[in-house]
């Protein structure tokens, strides 16, 4: 393989390679203070309940931990989806990192917001449950195929993988939230408009965000 460019892996960025075994150890650590936080997860997209593991405690540790690994990894992927040879900064990871979480919480605010002026909790409270198990289930999908991007080194390829990826996240979620909750037009009518205002339109922003942000830095 002389010659051959190895864009973000471990022989050419270090910060790289440590990042996604941190990331792994995040995963393990979450199931390890709070178990079936993962493993049960892929239960819940065809289960009425929202998750198999709800009768043992939440932990913090647990919770803390796959929120981080919730995080960086999609993280990891838009960097993966922009950075080009020169530009591998760990400060444009961690930008990205704080461009997920401030999407997370305009989100959970939002939802809020939503719950209190229209009193949607009566109807879709249980789907904000679920999302949750959701997000765990897509980036633990997600891992895997980051570390074989990690040695692809092609944007394209990149950015094609992570996208499927992204719609089939939308796909899970609205599957799962339909088999509850469409029981009329009207609720249909609602839940499209949620997924449209609250997945998609905030998805698309978190991507033009981070391409801005990465080529800055």
């Amino acid at each position: 393989m002389d010659g051959v460019t190895h864009i973000l892996s471990l022989m050419t960025v270090p910060w790289c390679g440590w990042t996604m075994l941190v990331l792994l150890l995040c995963a393990v650590f979450a199931e390890t203070f709070q178990p079936g936080v993962i493993s049960q997860t892929p239960t819940s997209l065809v289960v009425r309940t929202d998750r198999t593991y709800k009768d043992s405690p939440d932990t913090f540790l647990g919770w803390f931990f796959i929120t981080l690994f919730r995080i960086g990894t999609p993280a990891m992927a838009l960097c993966l989806c922009f950075f080009s040879p020169d530009r591998a900064s760990f400060t444009a990871f961690w930008a990205v990192c704080g461009l997920v979480l401030a999407v997370v919480l305009v989100k959970m605010l939002l939802n809020l917001l939503l719950d209190y002026t229209f009193s949607l909790s009566r109807r879709f409270g249980d789907a904000y449950e679920h999302y949750g198990n959701i997000a765990t289930m897509a980036a633990l999908a997600l891992y895997p195929v980051l570390l074989i991007l990690l040695r692809v080194a092609n944007t394209l390829v990149t950015q094609w993988v992570v996208g499927i990826m992204a719609v089939l996240f939308i796909g899970m979620w609205t599957y799962r939230a339909a088999r509850t909750y469409i029981v009329s037009l009207s609720a249909t009518l609602y839940m499209l408009l949620y997924i449209a205002t609250l997945e998609v339109l905030p998805m698309a922003v978190l991507i033009y965000l981070s391409a801005k942000t990465i080529a800055i830095l």
